[in-house]
């Protein structure tokens, strides 16, 4: 549980730049001016001592355990003037996201800490976005700050995590990937698989299933996206959206927001703030370093490249994410028309990457399924997802089905998927009960007829339970 209940002296941002000191461990720049907000009830501007907003904090019991959520890891801490909520009321934030376009980092920042209070928590991955922490500090109100450890960072960075820990007088709620999923790849595949086939299955290893499991345990998050990051990426960012990839706490799509309060914010004017507010950062960018991941995986840059050319430097330039913020990555020129057809490259054929890729997933084709549906008696049931690679229901259950398929390797129950959009469509509307992507259909041993999953919940948990209560 983090909490921002310490102060320091007003400080002022400059618009002036200030070079980075190499002489001390720790990067600092000196304080300067007085750092002024602007009262919301007259619009006069004034001088505020943030101390003075500190409000006594008590801490209440924490949530009842759910899995391996952020939740249950420290006690949670609520100011008393917050009132508690059963549930966050709905909201277009389309319309939020429009009506907050034109506002300050500080501004956004205490929306979301003020609307979601123990239920959102800051992703802080050591690099700059540690000014999302000095923002939430600044606001005033109780925050927690949580941070993926892969296991392969750089040292510097495992030293800057206790560095900020100290800075700020807080608990950063680490998680980290499952050991016997990092034994399997490592034995697998060796420890620097990545550079022959790609970083996905790592990061999904190591980092997209650790934030999938934090972020069951909250109804929002905050990010540290930017649009100037990653203009093939990141240049649509809004400031606050429904997450499109992964699910809160009450599961399902829309059970989750995400908050990107810096999304308007060039990297620059992040670095003015960060040396004017006296906010230690990691040494790593001192060395070069600008975007900061794993050790493997980031190099420093040179002198005029983008900063995310450090990142997967091996790799396609357009499509450098991890899977943590996967929703950004679009199939540009697609026909998302249900027809299946992807963009054409310069041959006119389709070129569209597919979805559900794993060795414990047994891919069907038509006569496949087709047989499949024919069986009266299975020697094994069978779990399969219809699915589209194109379809954003789909791609945001992929993490989850996956990692079903591993916890179901040699159970006794074969997980497969079908692609049935484009001419397969109408047969899988027929004879599958295909209403909508993705359906799920359970091949049960001693039946015919396959049982449709009822619910929107696609997470681990929810699938697993349909499985065991059917099987």
């Amino acid at each position: 549980m983090a909490l921002a209940v310490t102060s320091s002296s007003s400080t002022a941002i400059s618009g002036r730049s200030f070079p980075l000191s190499n002489g001390s461990s720790e990067l600092k720049a000196p304080q300067i001016g007085s750092f002024r907000i602007f009262e919301r009830s007259s619009g006069q501007s004034s001088v505020v001592n943030f101390s003075q907003r500190k409000s006594l904090v008590k801490p209440i019991n924490a949530e009842p355990k759910r899995n391996d959520s952020i939740v249950p890891s420290a006690a949670t801490i609520s100011a008393p003037e917050v009132v508690e909520k059963e549930r966050v009321e709905a909201e277009d934030y389309e319309q939020l996201a429009k009506d907050l376009e034109n506002a300050s980092p500080l501004e956004i920042m205490d929306k979301a800490l003020e609307k979601f209070g123990n239920d959102i928590a800051i992703a802080f991955s050591g690099a700059e976005d540690v000014a999302l922490i000095e923002y939430a500090r600044l606001t005033g109100r109780p925050y927690r700050v949580f941070s993926l450890d892969t296991g392969r960072l750089n040292p510097e960075t495992y030293r800057f995590f206790d560095t900020v820990e100290k800075h700020f007088g807080i608990r950063i709620e680490y998680m980290f990937p499952d050991a016997v999923e990092v034994q399997a790849l490592v034995r697998s595949k060796g420890l620097f698989s990545f550079y022959e086939d790609g970083h996905q299955e790592c990061c999904r290893v190591r980092k997209v299933r650790p934030l999938r499991r934090a972020l069951k345990g909250l109804r929002a998050w905050i990010t540290g996206q930017r649009k100037d990051q990653s203009p093939g990426t990141r240049s649509e960012v809004p400031v606050v959206q429904v997450d499109p990839v992964f699910e809160g706490l009450d599961g399902g799509i829309g059970s989750l927001v995400k908050w990107n309060p810096v999304a308007n914010v060039n990297g620059g004017d992040i670095w003015n703030f960060l040396r004017a507010m006296d906010v230690p950062v990691n040494t790593l960018h001192s060395q070069g370093y600008i975007s900061i991941g794993c050790e493997p995986c980031t190099r420093p840059v040179l002198p005029g490249q983008h900063e995310r050319e450090g990142r997967w430097w091996w790799e396609d330039a357009k499509a450098k994410e991890c899977g943590l913020h996967k929703g950004n990555i679009k199939q540009e020129d697609a026909q998302h028309n249900g027809n299946g057809n992807g963009a054409a490259n310069a041959n006119g054929t389709v070129a569209e990457t597919d979805i559900f890729d794993s060795q414990n997933l047994v891919a069907l084709s038509r006569t496949g399924i087709e047989n499949l549906a024919r069986l009266e008696n299975r020697k094994e049931p069978w779990l399969v997802v219809l699915y589209a690679p194109w379809c954003r229901f789909c791609q945001a259950m992929e993490g989850s089905y996956l990692e079903l398929a591993d916890k179901l390797a040699g159970s006794g129950v074969k997980v497969g998927k079908f692609r049935a959009d484009g001419d397969h469509k109408g047969f899988a509307q027929r004879e599958l009960q295909l209403g909508s992507f993705p359906t799920i259909l359970f091949f049960p041993k001693h039946s015919s007829q396959p049982i449709k999953y009822p619910s929107e919940k696609r997470d681990v948990d929810s699938l697993m339970a349909f499985v065991n209560a059917l099987r």
